[in-house]
């Protein structure tokens, strides 16, 4: 049998009234989204796909990397001592950002942009081999989350200073869509974006959308955890996402500042439980930088609903549950 978690809810979802399950979904950030939504036939399906994939093509303009004209990579250019000028949903998650950042000590950061080049996990080509010492040491020296100034609509750059944006803005976009669900008068739905999801209401048979929480691909015995994904988000930082391996050592994407390189303790995945998924993105990406031990320390003060998983020092996986997660359990 699954752990089932589900959230303490003053009112239950209210069952819909006619309708059904539709399915649809497209391309975005270099992954696949998915929506289900309890639908009446009339629903023009086509149209309400399109509002969901504007709203996702959106935050890509603002805040990809790998899109030469986005804000994002308008403000890494910019010349030192200028103000760049960003768009308000830019602004909403690098102010996230910068809270994140701060309630985690530097934990999370989101000017890690060109580490994340030097890395080989952003758009510029990589060699396969990790970077020199000294070249890693000089790219920390023109980052840091305390070098962001803001001033109303306009972000400093100091000089060198790159954003990445990518342990937030997938979570934005998760929630961008489901606003645009909202806007477009869905009342039930869940909808998904590269493995994050959010959810709300219940199908027309009075169920909730059960979710199934990531798990790493190694760990295939483990007990399963399914949620009841209703006024919730979900997101998952795991190291077997995206890392390459050199000379017998693997090395994942997810790097900590205060080294300015990929993590080395024991931690496997983060997943994180939160009202949206803009914030359950971040704190997955903080907790995964963490340490597992300090990462539950920091959850459980925190308030934070988050499965640490990591290795074992006898072999195989062990998971942490936080006590707000483990209030969850049915």
């Amino acid at each position: 049998m699954p752990r089932v978690l589900v959230p303490a809810l003053t009112t239950p979802p209210a069952r819909p009234v006619g309708g059904a399950v539709r399915a649809f979904g497209g391309a975005t950030m270099g992954t696949t989204w998915s929506a289900k939504a309890v639908l009446p036939a009339t629903v023009d399906l086509p149209a309400l796909e399109a509002m969901v994939q504007r709203a996702l093509d959106a935050v890509v303009a603002q805040m990809s990397p790998w899109e030469p004209l986005s804000d994002l990579c308008r403000y890494n250019r910019a010349p030192a001592g200028s103000w760049v000028r960003l768009p308000e949903p830019t602004l909403t998650v690098l102010r996230r950002a910068i809270e994140v950042a701060e309630a985690s000590a530097g934990a999370f950061d989101p000017t890690l942009g060109a580490l994340t080049d030097l890395w080989g996990f952003g758009p510029r080509p990589f060699s396969g081999a990790p970077p020199e010492r000294d070249a890693v040491a000089a790219l920390r020296e023109t980052g840091g989350w305390k070098r962001l100034t803001l001033d109303g609509e306009a972000l400093f750059q100091p000089g060198g200073l790159k954003l990445d944006l990518n342990g937030v803005a997938k979570g934005f976009g998760v929630d961008q869509a489901a606003a645009a669900l909202d806007r477009a008068g869905v009342k039930s739905y869940l909808i998904e974006v590269g493995g994050e999801l959010r959810g709300t209401g219940a199908k027309p048979d009075g169920q909730p959308w059960w979710v199934e929480l990531e798990r790493p691909p190694s760990a295939n015995d483990a007990e399963k955890t399914v949620v009841a994904l209703h006024d919730l988000a979900v997101a998952t930082s795991g190291d077997y996402r995206r890392f390459f391996d050199h000379e017998g050592r693997r090395y994942a994407h997810t790097l900590d500042p205060s080294t300015g390189a990929p993590v080395t303790h024991t931690t496997v995945s983060v997943t994180v439980l939160a009202k949206d998924c803009m914030s359950a993105d971040a704190w997955a990406t903080a907790l995964t930088v963490m340490a597992p031990d300090a990462a539950l320390a920091f959850a459980a003060k925190h308030d934070l609903a988050a499965l640490i998983v990591s290795r074992a020092a006898a072999g195989g996986l062990e998971e942490r549950l936080s006590p707000a997660l483990r209030a969850m359990l049915d």
